[in-house]
């Protein structure tokens, strides 16, 4: 019986980690803003706005990666992982540091105000959700067997 959790049948050629990812997207987000502006969608106070999901994004994937060094296991996507972590922002999402790493990017696309930020933080949501998180599932599933799948069908992937 396949759960939730249910892994899919690829590894990832290119070991780009997470945090290189959002940091490349960030600054495509700041320049693309700059030199090509394109479709604004909003400005003040919605500018504004945006400061709270930078923030709020750093907060939780500042302390969901400190959950993980207080349990001592590997904050490497691509290893497999020391323990199966299930406490604090954890137990609201089996992924508070794509989450928000997901808010921080999105804080960035309300504070340009522009489509082409959105657009690229809409992408890291479906680089995240379809390539790393899947990689990683396949991974706690085969190192927690059952344990993981019990949590899966407990929490959610993204909330």
């Amino acid at each position: 019986m396949l759960s939730r959790c249910s892994p899919m049948r690829f590894a990832p050629d290119m070991k780009l980690l997470p945090p290189v990812l959002v940091g490349i997207l960030a600054v495509a987000m700041i320049a693309s803003r700059v030199w090509f502006p394109g479709v604004v969608l909003f400005g003040p106070p919605w500018v504004n706005v945006g400061l709270l999901g930078i923030f709020g994004g750093l907060y939780i994937t500042l302390s969901a990666a400190s959950q993980f060094r207080h349990a001592h296991t590997n904050l490497n996507p691509f290893s497999d992982p020391d323990v199966l972590v299930t406490d604090g922002w954890f137990k609201i999402s089996r992924n508070p540091m794509y989450l928000g790493f997901a808010l921080f990017l999105t804080g960035i696309a309300i504070g340009t105000g522009a489509l082409v930020p959105l657009i690229l933080a809409v992408l890291f949501v479906v680089v995240a959700d379809r390539w790393y998180i899947r990689f990683e599932e396949q991974a706690m599933q085969r190192v927690f067997g059952e344990a993981y799948g019990d949590y899966c069908r407990a929490v959610r992937r993204w909330l």
